[in-house]
């Protein structure tokens, strides 16, 4: 399918093996970044046209048919500009990619209103995509906020559906290191268990068959006497995927309180570990999570992109000292 970038319009033709369906629901399949609210009110606005015609929401989509769609500019954001440093590995007119810091809130919420990566971006950048809303602008995807490492940043509509089209379609690489406890069965494993919202609790996932399809593959690098040093890689990106996916294995990210890899492993341990373990648990307090390579292609230039981000301070150092105690 046709996708050329052109200021912040975008075309897309109807490919061969397309079915015969509403253009709401096509483009809604299409753009999967925009939601449909989205997309109904660009068609009766005009925004979107087919062939150089305007048309309705529930038009028939035929093959090789040319869908132009026409972003608006940006809504006013309510979030507040903020001079924080960025730690910014890429930029061009259409996107860039920052090496996120550990500790750092991607966008704000309730209880983040500022200090957030996009209060940052929004004082580096003239301009931020607008399909991830008034809250989000920019984000293609997201990271924990105690997870370090690299997310790439989306300037313009139709870059920000670009890269969201490589993410669905599971064409953006990204690739992650943990430290884990214990020690996998074995030095490789592909993890597939669907993930859904945790009953009790929203802002947690759980392991549920009724929820959406999650995939990671790891590889073990290196094992220490109770913890294993991994490499991670994403086929889908659901939220807290990777955390979860590896407490249901009984191997949870080292400091993660919310999946049992703090407090928890305590429980069976001599003396002297609990107490080398409780004095890493006040040194390094989040849990040792960090995306370390991103690869995708760049919407405008069809360049195939591939960024990668040193291992941070403090889990070098936590990787050292568990290399170097004998406890």
């Amino acid at each position: 399918m046709d996708s050329p970038l052109k200021e912040n319009i975008l075309e897309l033709r109807v490919p061969s093996n397309s079915e015969r369906q509403r253009l709401d629901k096509f483009l809604s399949q299409q753009l999967t970044s925009v939601t449909r609210a989205k997309i109904k009110k660009m068609i009766d606005s005009d925004r979107i046209t087919v062939d150089g015609r305007a048309v309705k929401a529930s038009h028939i989509v035929q093959v090789d048919e040319t869908i132009r769609i026409d972003f608006p500019p940006p809504e006013p954001l309510d979030v507040v500009s903020e001079p924080i440093p960025l730690d910014i590995i890429y930029e061009d007119d259409h996107l860039l990619v920052v090496n996120k810091a550990p500790g750092m809130v991607v966008h704000p919420a309730y209880g983040n209103k500022s200090g957030t990566l996009v209060n940052a971006l929004l004082a580096h950048c003239q301009s931020l995509s607008s399909v991830g809303g008034i809250v989000r602008p920019g984000l293609v995807h997201r990271l924990d906020k105690e997870t370090s490492g690299l997310l790439v940043v989306a300037k313009d509509d139709v870059t920000h559906v670009e890269l969201a089209k490589q993410l669905s379609q599971y064409k953006m690489d990204r690739e992650y290191r943990a430290v884990v406890w214990g020690h996998p069965s074995q030095s490789s494993m592909r993890i597939e268990a669907a993930l859904g919202r945790h009953p009790k609790d929203r802002t947690r996932m759980r392991i549920d068959e009724k929820g959406k399809h999650a995939a990671t593959t790891f590889t073990v690098l290196d094992e220490m006497t109770f913890t294993s040093y991994l490499k991670l890689v994403l086929e889908t990106g659901r939220t807290h995927q990777i955390r979860v996916h590896l407490s249901s294995l009984g191997h949870p990210v080292f400091g993660d309180s919310v999946y049992g890899g703090k407090g928890k492993q305590l429980a069976g341990m001599n003396t002297a570990r609990v107490k080398f373990v409780n004095r890493l648990f006040r040194k390094f307090t989040r849990h040792m999570l960090h995306a370390q390579i991103l690869t995708f292609r760049h919407p405008a230039t069809q360049e195939l992109m591939t960024f990668q981000s040193p291992l941070p301070t403090d889990m070098q150092e936590l990787l050292h000292i568990l290399k170097s105690s004998t406890v």
